[in-house]
């Protein structure tokens, strides 16, 4: 596993331990009360962590595997899902509207982590390599 891992740039390990961060701190925020000074301290970590996640996927390349263009695969529209959504939950919510920012906030937590980093998990990608290949050692 350390051969996989000390194979991947400061970016993609930036990313992956944002997303993990983001992952847990949002588990913690949908459990908690909502509208408290500690959610809205957590949520305002989680918006830096969500845009840093999808900041550092912009440079991440995949030239095999996955039908690509330059490098980009279909997992890079999850940025383009973060960065358009993620201020709009911020918007909806410093207009009072929380029925929109829980809903975007939800959908930003289960789709742009939750299913995104199932997507992570194919074979040919890094963590999918960690969990197949050096962790259960099944390919």
């Amino acid at each position: 596993m350390r051969d996989t891992l000390s194979l991947a740039s400061p970016i993609v390990l930036g990313h992956i331990a944002a997303a993990v961060l983001a992952l847990l701190i949002g588990t913690l925020i949908l459990l908690r009360r909502k509208g408290t000074l500690s959610h809205q301290a957590m949520g305002w970590v989680w918006v830096g962590l969500m845009t840093a996640v999808a900041v550092l996927a912009i440079p991440i390349r995949t030239y095999r595997g996955l039908p690509n263009i330059d490098g980009f695969t279909p997992i890079h529209l999850f940025v383009v899902l973060v960065l358009v959504t993620l201020p709009r939950g911020v918007w909806a919510i410093y207009h009072g509207n929380r029925l929109t920012h829980g809903k975007a906030m939800r959908g930003l937590f289960f789709g742009g982590l939750v299913l995104a980093g199932l997507f992570t998990l194919l074979p040919d990608r890094l963590l999918g390599h960690l969990l197949w290949h050096d962790v259960l050692h099944l390919m």
